[in-house]
């Protein structure tokens, strides 16, 4: 099977390269910065240019490829000034708009087009159960997750089968929340966030990787998707059990309004949350490797 994948050096990138390899998948890796990552993936990944926000994808790198992945995005865990609000929503909306563009110019179209989302897209929602059929919330990041899976939404015109990936907190050392989150509690100094009654839907790098590669396989996977875990906890029982894990107090409360004073804007997808459930997966079959936080955080905390 011949997969193109864009994004390919992100988080969740570096984590699904090596298993789409392992499966005996050949991979094109579509990127704006195509010398550097030649020199960060294997040798044996096709590397072509591509700039989401400036033009559609090539269609020869898409052309005759079984299955698009696209992952590429700008980071949205930064101060939203409004220059950063631009590169987050061009980069996706409009680069999933440039990637249907190419496939679109492709004569031999890959069969299904696996895209990127997030749980963001429910935006606040309290402690009311959401699956894929709730409703959008609101907010700049739910817009985005909007406009993002209509513009992917627009590859079924072409007979491309269609999987938007909702993921919510990625658990993994090597980068992300998790990463921010272990200097402070290594020292004692975490806790929960603006009084940590809101939900996280978190989920495991290991399974994040699995929803994908059984979105590729499985034709039943179409539409919306949550890559969260099945069990969501609040950002309160989310501190203890990091704590716990790391063997170190994790009660010192961080005020919402700290949060707002270093990240501005971007401090209400921390001081808020929603209880995001897995419901199609579960309905579906998938089997989560990871599926209780404290053994989730052992397993990303150990490397695996």
């Amino acid at each position: 099977m011949r997969v193109a994948v864009t994004g390919a050096t992100g988080l969740i990138g570096s984590r699904l390269l090596p298993a789409l390899l392992a499966d005996g998948f050949e991979v094109t890796a579509l990127s704006r910065s195509p010398e550097r990552a030649r020199s960060r993936l294997p040798g044996s990944v096709e590397v072509a240019a591509w700039d989401p926000t400036a033009r559609p994808a090539p269609a020869d790198a898409l052309e005759g490829r079984d299955a698009v992945i696209h992952l590429a995005g700008e980071n949205v865990a930064q101060r939203w000034s409004g220059r950063a609000k631009r590169a987050i929503r061009d980069s996706r909306v409009a680069g999933t708009e440039h990637l249907v563009a190419g496939l679109a110019a492709a004569h031999e179209r890959p069969r299904a087009l696996v895209c990127s989302s997030a749980a963001g897209y429910y935006g606040a929602a309290g402690e009311e159960p959401l699956d894929e059929d709730s409703p959008p919330g609101a907010g700049f990041l739910a817009r985005v997750c909007v406009d993002w899976e209509a513009q992917a939404r627009r590859a079924e015109e072409l007979g491309v089968r269609v999987v938007s990936v909702r993921t919510g907190v990625v658990l993994d050392r090597a980068g992300g929340a998790l990463a921010r989150m272990l200097p402070p509690f290594k020292l004692g100094l975490g806790g929960p966030v603006a009084g940590g009654a809101q939900f996280m839907p978190w989920i495991h790098h290991d399974d994040v990787v699995g929803l994908m590669l059984a979105a590729l396989r499985d034709e039943r996977f179409s539409g919306p998707v949550n890559a969260t875990a099945p069990e969501p906890v609040s950002n309160r029982e989310f501190s203890r059990t990091l704590g716990r894990a790391l063997r170190r107090p994790a009660v010192l409360p961080v005020p919402a309004l700290a949060l707002r004073a270093v990240f501005g804007e971007m401090s209400s997808v921390l001081t808020t949350g929603a209880r995001v459930m897995p419901a199609k997966a579960l309905v579906l079959g998938f089997r989560f490797a990871h599926p209780e936080l404290a053994g989730a955080l052992r397993a990303a905390l150990s490397g695996a």
